[in-house]
């Protein structure tokens, strides 16, 4: 059984956050851009910026209208730039150009310093943005749980489980900041990433010691990833506890218990479990019908499959190709091969393709059922795919026709 201990002594011997591995940067000296001189652009900024590429040229244009609100304010050019630079390899640019941004008036705002540490994550360039979020005082920026979760955010993204703990134990204290739900569920969802989904509960467990109630996001992160983690009975505790606690399950939560459902091979589960969506208010989705129509053709009820099917429309969601795709696979197998066309042909007239041993079969199919009409129109269909199917596929569907 879990043990719960509080998040202040998740870690006794965390490392500081100055040992953060992030990508090793080297800085060259960054030259003062040469003036424009105040000569006006020929085009707006934004449309000079978007198509230079010479790495040095978009560093001088980005400088020259650093105090320009229509490209500072405009998140696209901001990352575009970055993220240009970055492959470039011109951290110096990018460091000489954020660095003076955080100078500017805008400094002062939290949801920009955001912005520029999530910009610095973006290129690799982790200890840039926590550094910057420790000196937010140094621009006149208040720092609040806000930018505390940026933080946390960018170091959950370098997986170092040390600097990440350490973080959390020490700086709210130092900087007097409360956690919330979006802090939890930033470590939570780390930490199921990471593969530690009993850290990931741990953390869930003390929060609600220090008053953070989990949310529906919380609860469906980890009965995702103990799901995945092959611990169905931990995630199905959890899913009866998030009930009990008067959480009420969203369209993810559902997917998420149908699909384990399904995979579990509980099929009439599954629908009852899509039933109790629609009592609850929550409309299923392409994926929720998707699952359940699988679930059913993999236990072998395709006439189950083929009513969720015919259904959908009162639901309120249309097939999408995914469906069309499992729904032709199991017709062919159960050898229903006039709807396996029907199907296959509404998909294809909408430019949609179901996979190519799906075609190969439903063309043995037709053939045998001496269809070679259906078969040939099929063929013609699949023979106007942009981008065209492979020339020896398109072959081995002429083959199967030719075959006597």
């Amino acid at each position: 059984m879990l043990s719960l201990q509080p998040i202040r002594r998740f870690c006794k011997s965390a490392s500081a956050i100055a040992s953060t591995n992030s990508p090793a940067v080297t800085l060259k000296r960054v030259q003062s851009p040469k003036p424009l001189e105040g000569k006006p652009l020929e085009e707006p900024a934004l449309v000079k910026l978007k198509a230079e590429r010479d790495p040095e040229k978009l560093f001088q244009l980005f400088e020259a209208n650093a105090h320009n609100r229509l490209v500072i304010e405009n998140r696209f050019a901001f990352e575009d730039t970055v993220s240009r630079l970055a492959g470039a390899r011109r951290f110096d640019y990018i460091e000489h150009l954020l660095e003076h941004q955080k100078t500017l008036p805008q400094g002062r705002r939290e949801g920009f310093i955001v912005r520029i540490m999530m910009l610095y994550a973006k290129a690799g360039m982790t200890k840039h943005a926590i550094d910057t979020f420790y000196d937010m005082h140094l621009y006149g920026c208040k720092r609040t749980v806000k930018s505390f979760n940026a933080a946390v955010k960018v170091l959950t993204q370098t997986h170092n489980l040390d600097s990440i703990v350490a973080f959390l134990t020490e700086v709210p204290e130092k900087f007097d900041l409360q956690l919330d739900i979006f802090s939890i569920n930033i470590v939570v969802k780390a930490f199921c990433e990471m593969g530690i989904v009993d850290k990931a509960y741990l953390i869930m467990a003390n929060a609600e010691k220090l008053g953070i109630k989990p949310d529906v996001v919380t609860y469906t992160t980890l009965i995702s990833a103990l799901y995945k983690n092959r611990r169905g009975e931990i995630g199905n505790g959890l899913w009866n506890l998030m009930v009990r606690k008067g959480c009420l399950p969203n369209l993810a939560t559902f997917n998420v218990r149908i699909q384990y459902l399904v995979n579990s091979r509980r099929a009439w589960q599954a629908n009852s479990l899509m039933a109790l969506m629609q009592r609850l208010g929550i409309r299923p989705d392409e994926v929720t019908c998707n699952l359940v129509i699988k679930g059913f053709c993999q236990a072998g009820y395709l006439e189950m499959a083929k009513r969720v099917y015919a259904s959908m429309h009162t639901k309120g969601c249309q097939p999408n190709e995914k469906i069309y795709q499992t729904m032709i696979h199991y017709l062919c197998k159960g050898g229903e091969f006039n709807l396996a066309y029907t199907m296959c042909k509404d998909c294809l007239g909408k430019n949609w393709y179901p996979s190519v041993d799906t075609i190969y079969a439903l063309l043995e199919g037709l053939k045998t059922n001496k269809q070679l009409g259906k078969a040939k129109m099929i063929v013609a269909l699949a023979q106007q795919r942009v981008p065209p199917f492979p020339s020896n596929q398109l072959s081995s569907m002429q083959s199967i026709l030719s075959k006597s």
